[in-house]
């Protein structure tokens, strides 16, 4: 992130007003460059990874250790070599960073099912746009001491002003503009074109900086007294780590509940990140916007907020509450943690270590929800630690408030009690949490629990809940033990479907996405099916704490589970001959979008038979995704029918697109009803591909699409 410190005057003289633009324009190209290729690059590799949110996660930890290592080189160069070698070294590593253009990540490194995702996107990212990023981020601070080194004035600060204004206009227009209007290898190259022109410019610097004479910067009043400040204490240190830190942590666990409850979409990561950049804007460009009097009761309520908006997430609120409730509350908190930066801010001398261990505390945190505690935590324990932490920092910074010793003893009295209670309530919750849980565990695609409902009839189940969203259920007594329920019952689309197929002949087919394993409960000794599953905590619990799997694998049918992202390993195999392929990928409620592009179509039916049906499970709250399968099924030149399944209390409401060719199939008895029906799209829909896929056109806020599910 870029931190603005106080504006200075604007450069006056005619030597800088020559030079301003060069730099200006040099500045802002960078910092948009560097934002856009955030959001780009992670939209890229998402389908890699399964369409998770984690990816995003990842991703921000790894440009937060860029800004660090581009502040930290900029840094080493302008202090400890001389302005000659500088120039040949940048110009070097500008040199080196045009070579990996364009940024399209190689087919070489797809992941496989066998390492940790979260090192391989770290790794995916570093080979891709390590080095340019790293050049990017330490464009302000080194052009600064270029300018004041060639034009003898104060600090630029009017930089760090260009500069997040070009942050947070890249930010924006990716989803809002570029994103809707241009396919992601367009935008891979237009970036790789202008990040050449970027580096150009910036050799160009470079170069001037080589041939100029060192002039001394002109000097503040003030500046003698500020050679002489007392250095920064440990504590006061260890304060600027702990307020970053709980910003960018705070960042990355609100864009992944975002992202992980309605989809893991550019437009979910960006907004999360331009307010928190807004708030460094807001705190370090304008001391007087941060009034820790005015902000104290808005902190108390925004922790309150999320700390219920945590502790009440099973309940699945409407998003048009939950996002701007999530939203205004990250705002509140980051501006609070960096306004209480600014306001212990150093004196000159030490505003670099200053602004390091501000780029530090941003990696820590953001490293610390996004790599550390889906490996230490069983559930999304981050949250609750991060509000009890910034609870607990703002009592010690608010402790010695001005005011009456009366109404001071109140004040440190109120703080103290609600920082228990938020404490009490948070591990309280979690305390409950586990009890109703038979099993929690937790990776890098998410929390899995395993619930069971109290054993007081024959319809109580047990079920597999990701995120907020139950994804199959298996009755607990013996009567219903073996009935294939949830989404999958015998009257949903699938279900229908596999069951005149089987009438007919053995069946062999497949499924994308594992779940509890209630499709699998539907073969037979002389069937066939393989099960793709790219979590490996889905396959352990399906085969230990649910019995629709084992059973299958004991009837003497070929079974068979394969780890890793459907599409991806169905990329790998030859073509399977599937008399049915069955995609329920859903993690939450969120989309992963490259199941359902025409390519991926494509892809389905080169492993399905000429007659072969393909069963897309469309259930979801806010996005109808009917008119993707309508266009998607026009693009492979077949016929598409959404099958609705109303619930009659022993399966769940499920909505599925059959596309197939088969008319025999379609034209018996039982999708003769006003509950099948033709899938169409708007004419203005044009259907999702590799390159392009968007939700706008899809989204209900409201949860009342079409495609709704209701469980």
């Amino acid at each position: 992130m870029r931190y603005p410190g106080a504006m200075s005057a604007e450069p006056g003289s005619t030597t800088q007003a020559r030079f301003t633009p060069l730099y200006g324009v040099t500045v802002i190209l960078g910092a948009c460059l560097l934002f856009l290729v955030q959001p780009l690059i992670a939209k890229i590799i998402l389908p890699w990874f399964g369409g998770t949110s984690s990816v995003w996660s990842a991703a921000l930890v790894f440009f937060q250790a860029c800004v660090l290592g581009g502040y930290s080189y900029a840094h080493w160069l302008t202090t400890r070599i001389s302005p000659r070698l500088q120039s040949l070294i940048h110009g070097a590593l500008l040199i080196g960073s045009c070579l990996l253009m364009p940024i399209l990540p190689s087919d070489a490194l797809r992941p496989d099912a066998t390492d940790d995702p979260a090192l391989q996107i770290l790794l995916l990212l570093t080979v891709t746009v390590g080095l340019p990023s790293l050049m990017l981020s330490s464009t302000s601070p080194l052009l600064q001491v270029w300018y004041m080194r060639r034009t003898g004035s104060e600090p630029p600060y009017w930089m760090f002003a260009l500069s997040n204004a070009g942050s947070l206009l890249a930010l924006l227009s990716f989803p809002l503009a570029l994103e809707p209007a241009f396919t992601s290898s367009a935008l891979a190259w237009a970036w790789s074109a202008l990040y050449v022109l970027f580096a150009v410019l910036c050799a160009g610097i470079a170069y001037l900086n080589s041939k100029q004479v060192v002039v001394e910067a002109g000097q503040p009043v003030s500046a003698s007294n500020q050679q002489t400040a007392p250095a920064p204490s440990v504590s006061r240190m260890v304060l600027w780590l702990l307020l970053a830190a709980c910003a960018s942590g705070l960042l990355v666990t609100v864009s992944a509940n975002l992202s992980a409850n309605v989809a893991p979409i550019p437009l979910l990561w960006v907004v999360p990140l331009a307010l928190y950049l807004l708030t460094f804007i807001l705190a370090f460009g304008h001391h007087r916007v941060y009034q820790p009097a005015l902000f104290f009761p808005l902190v108390a309520l925004s922790i309150g907020c999320l700390a219920y908006l945590y502790t009440q997430r099973i309940e699945n609120f409407p998003i048009q509450y939950v996002i701007p409730l999530y939203l205004a509350s990250l705002f509140i908190l980051c501006m609070a943690c960096h306004g209480e930066l600014v306001l212990r801010r150093p004196a000159g001398p030490y505003l670099t270590r200053f602004y390091l261990l501000i780029s530090l505390g941003g990696v820590l945190g953001g490293a610390f929800v996004g790599l550390i505690a889906p490996h230490v935590f069983s559930t999304y324990i981050e949250l609750p630690v991060l509000l009890v932490l910034i609870a607990e920092l703002y009592v010690v910074l608010q402790w010695n408030r001005r005011g009456s010793q009366r109404t001071l003893l109140l004040v440190r009295g109120t703080m103290i009690l609600g920082v228990v209670t938020l404490f009490i309530h948070l591990v309280l919750s979690e305390i409950v949490t586990r009890k109703l849980s038979v099993l929690v565990q937790r990776n890098f695609y998410g929390v899995l629990s395993v619930q069971d409902d109290p054993p007081i009839d024959e319809l109580s189940r047990r079920y597999l809940v990701h995120g907020t969203i139950s994804h199959g259920y298996q009755y607990l007594t013996g009567k219903y033990r073996r009935l294939p329920a949830s989404y999958f019952s015998k009257h949903s689309g699938v279900g229908l479907a596999l069951t005149a197929l089987q009438s007919e002949k053995p069946v062999r087919y497949g499924v994308v996405g594992l779940g509890v394993g209630v499709l699998s409960g539907y073969v037979r000794p002389a069937d066939s099916v393989r099960l793709y599953e790219i979590n490996p905590d889905v396959v352990s619990i399906a085969e230990s704490h649910f019995t629709f799997l084992p059973e299958a694998r004991q009837s003497g049918a070929d079974v068979d589970v394969l780890l890793g992202d459907g599409r991806l390993t169905l990329e790998r195999q030859e073509p399977q001959s599937f008399d049915l392929l069955a995609i329920d990928a859903f993690s939450s409620d969120a989309i992963p979008t490259h199941l359902l592009t025409k390519e991926a179509f494509e892809l389905y039916f080169k492993h399905l038979k000429p007659d072969g049906v393909l069963a897309v499970h469309i259930s979801n709250r806010y996005i109808d995704l009917v008119p993707v399968c309508a266009r998607a099924a026009e693009h492979v030149n077949r016929p598409a029918h959404v099958v609705r399944s109303l619930s009659d209390g022993t399966y769940d409401t499920s909505i599925w697109v059959l596309v197939t060719s088969n008319q025999e199939l379609m034209a018996r008895p039982e999708f003769q009803t006003d509950q099948v029906y033709p899938a169409r799209a708007d004419e203005s829909f044009a259907g999702w591909t590799d390159q392009y896929s968007s939700i706008w056109p899809l989204l209900n806020v409201r949860g009342k699409a079409h495609a709704s599910a209701l469980k």
